[in-house]
């Protein structure tokens, strides 16, 4: 993406807005009246050249009960000011000086969700006095979602860029940097992501027919209803793993096994223009951990869930063996961090996604480069370029000669024509049944392992993707992933590998990355990490 485009894309996406800054609290010291939502300046009239002083109350600000807050005044004028601070509406607080350019106050404690306005007054002596206001939000903490959000706010801020491109942008901020002569867009994402799900008779008999219903749920079936609005992190009858809950609640929503997620705070510094990595350089597989986000600041992982049935061979791949891990929305937890490993129906409602044009961006990968939705057009599918192996094959196909049977590795899995080799051990059958880590059953069909998968080359032309599930069709968009799904006769879309980007970068991850290329890493443990897991637990 290395254009103007790009360039404009990414940060039309990663706006200095957050959620906490909900308006424009600048000021027109010219004669002029107030915005009524964030400033008032006052009539105001110069004596000779001296100018009236320009006034800026500081950012809107959301914040929790009982946090320190500081307001943040801007006054640039040609003579010494007096400043007064003062609250005009909301519950009274104290301010710590109301002459202070940077006064504090301690939010209250409050029984619902509820808006203070401060109003600063600037006078030089010479002018009519200036005045400005800022907005601060304090949150109800006590309610069971109030952590269940992104950015301590309860609403999403819609944006559309100059191709018409929507995103919902719930990171907490986002600017410009320069590091050593590059820039990237740094953002900070806090919290945990809102998901508000409307429950349909699908979604409940999905819950209902889980293969351990009786005891993953405490009644044996969900306490959910068709038609219910359930906010993220509220009990649907799970028996939740207790581990984090009491930190940040949520027992009941997530099924036995995954914990529940921790507050979490990502750093991240994306190149506004993404280098690709060269045809003689070093690849940068994904490893597991984040390596991309999600517009709404959510963790995005790649394809594996760190396990393998075998000695560095046959990887588990997520969005298969962790199918009944997951919540109403397909993410769950490791180590405290919330994360997807694909498609989220979930997000794309709040992106209003319907399928009915080209996919709206849903995030961005480690190197820089947009992640869009499934879409390449109305109701057109972006097609992975990746296909399942024929294990009755012959070898020059990529088969092993034995129907049915994993005996056999790709040399290259990006070039089916170099043939196979004998595998260390032999994989399940396909279609046997194997455990998985939260003791579900499921069969082993073609496609439940990496090592099942081959880039087949096709063409990279209109919707079909290449080896990094990605392409530029001269649209405008620049080169760019696609998250990857699968359409069955009947119409059910289905996760499709690699899901979203990879298994390798297209880029090169910055210095700066809160990713890594993946290494291959030795282990004293009988169950192998898989590759890039740097000694993590299991998800």
């Amino acid at each position: 993406m290395k254009n103007k485009e790009s360039l404009k894309i990414i940060l039309s996406i990663f706006l200095i807005l957050g959620l906490s800054s909900c308006g424009d609290s600048s000021s027109d010291t010219t004669d002029s009246t107030t915005d009524t939502d964030d400033t008032s300046v006052e009539e105001s009239t110069s004596t000779g050249d001296n100018s009236s002083p320009v006034v800026d109350a500081g950012e809107d600000q959301t914040v929790s009960e009982t946090e320190t807050v500081t307001l943040d005044l801007t006054v640039t004028d040609d003579d010494d000011v007096t400043v007064t601070w003062s609250q005009t509406s909301g519950t009274t607080v104290t301010l710590s000086d109301t002459s202070s350019y940077n006064p504090t106050f301690t939010a209250p404690d409050v029984d619902e969700e509820s808006e203070l306005i401060f109003q600063v007054s600037v006078d030089d002596g010479e002018n009519a006095v200036v005045t400005d206001n800022v907005s601060i939000t304090v949150l109800d903490d006590s309610g069971e979602d109030s952590t269940w959000i992104i950015n301590n706010t309860t609403t999403s801020a819609y944006i559309t860029d100059d191709d018409g491109v929507g995103v919902v942008e719930d990171v907490q901020s986002t600017e410009t940097v320069t590091v050593d002569d590059v820039e990237y867009t740094y953002v900070l994402a806090k919290g945990i992501p809102k998901y508000d799900v409307t429950m349909t008779s699908d979604m409940i008999d999905a819950l209902d027919d889980r293969p351990k219903a009786a005891t993953d749920f405490e009644d044996g079936y969900t306490t959910a209803a068709a038609g219910d609005i359930v906010l993220f992190g509220q009990d649907i009858g799970y028996n939740s793993s207790s581990e984090y809950c009491d930190d940040t609640g949520g027992a009941g929503y997530w099924p036995p096994g995954p914990s529940c997620p921790l507050e979490q705070s990502v750093e991240a510094y994306l190149p506004v223009i993404p280098t690709d990595i060269s045809d003689d350089g070093e690849v940068c597989e994904i490893g597991l951990n984040t390596v991309g986000l999600m517009v709404n600041g959510v963790a995005i992982f790649n394809w594996g869930d760190g396990m393998s049935f075998g000695t560095d061979q046959w990887y588990t791949l997520a969005p298969v063996a962790e199918q009944y891990d997951v919540d109403i929305c397909g993410g769950h937890a490791a180590n405290g961090t919330y994360h997807h490993h694909f498609y989220t129906s979930c997000l794309a409602t709040l992106l209003d996604d319907t399928g009915d044009e080209h996919s709206p961006i849903y995030g961005f990968a480690a190197d820089g480069y947009a992640l869009y939705g499934p879409y390449e057009s109305n109701g057109e599918l972006a097609i992975s370029g990746w296909k399942t192996r024929d294990y009755g094959a012959s070898e020059s196909e990529g088969g092993c000669n034995t129907e049915g049977q994993r005996t056999c590795v790709l040399v290259d899995e990006y070039d089916v024509d170099a043939g196979v080799v004998d595998a260390d051990s032999d994989g399940p059958d396909i279609g046997e049944d194997v455990t998985t880590l939260s003791s579900n059953t499921i069969a082993a069909d073609d496609g439940y392992y990496y090592e099942d998968y081959y880039y087949a080359k096709e063409e990279v032309t209109g919707a079909v993707l290449d080896e990094h599930n990605g392409h530029d069709t001269g649209d405008g968009k620049g080169y760019h992933y696609h998250i990857t799904l699968t359409e069955d006769d009947d119409g059910t879309l289905s996760p499709s590998f690699p899901y979203q980007m990879g298994p390798r970068f297209k880029g090169e991850l910055p210095d700066n990355s809160f990713a890594s290329c993946n290494t291959d890493n030795d282990t004293d443990s009988d169950v192998n990490l898989g590759p890039g897991a740097d000694g993590r637990p299991p998800q």
